[in-house]
């Protein structure tokens, strides 16, 4: 059962969203029974094509994290997440909260920023430096 915060935060996230953020929504609402559930998917921001699906952000409030150190709370989203984890998925920013404390605090902090492009664009880079070292020396 959807509670308020959650319908409230599905229609704010943009709707149901692709399939991979559709069951990244249905296992943790099924895992951990979340009163509130965002779920971005940050794909687009990190130079994936249309639709990618790679790159994911949650915000999952749970009663089942209380008494639980952040560590072990990362791990329940990570199991329940196992099998796209291992698959389409590539990143995950969690954050994990209780009802007490989102309550108390209702705000997400902002998505981390991009720190850059693929390895393939480093490694164009990091050939453009060598090749401009023998010169310099």
């Amino acid at each position: 059962m959807r509670g308020p915060l959650l319908a409230a935060a599905a229609g704010a996230m943009g709707g149901a969203g692709g399939p991979l953020a559709r069951t990244i929504r249905a296992k943790l609402t099924a895992a951990l029974q979340p009163t509130h559930l965002e779920v971005r998917d940050d794909s687009p921001r990190h130079g994936g094509p249309p639709g990618a699906e790679t790159h994911f952000g949650v915000l999952v409030v749970s009663g089942r994290f209380a008494g639980l150190p952040l560590l072990q709370r990362h791990r329940l989203v990570h199991e329940a997440l196992r099998a796209e984890l291992a698959g389409p998925l590539h990143a995950l920013q969690v954050i994990a909260r209780t009802p007490q404390q989102w309550q108390s605090d209702p705000r997400a902090p902002p998505a981390p920023p991009c720190l850059g492009g693929s390895k393939r664009e480093r490694r164009r880079g990091d050939r453009e430096e060598q090749e401009e070292a023998p010169g310099q020396q």
